[in-house]
């Protein structure tokens, strides 16, 4: 009986627990991968995100850089100029 569960022992520690190991392993580096692509995607989102507000912003801050020259230029007619304005595109 010793004999047997001696063989048994050996082939547990010999066979079994590198073969469980290198399954973890493999299950590991997969979501190591998974991770890594997915904070790639989130930072792609984010930049595609982040160069879309940066040309929201310079549209408005044309807008607001004719508001301005509007106002401060002397005799013109502001009303006629805001129409003018608005039957414009915005880019």
């Amino acid at each position: 009986m010793d004999g047997k569960i001696f063989a048994l022992l050996f082939f547990v520690i010999v066979v079994g627990i590198p073969v469980i190991g290198g399954i973890w392993a493999d299950i590991h580096k997969r979501r190591l991968k998974f991770k890594e692509r997915e904070l790639e995607l989130m930072s792609h989102n984010t930049a595609e995100k982040a160069a879309q507000y940066a040309a929201h912003t310079e549209r408005l801050e044309q807008r607001v850089r004719v508001l301005e020259r509007i106002i401060t230029d002397k005799g013109v007619d502001v009303a006629d100029q805001i129409e003018a304005l608005r039957d414009k595109p915005l880019n």
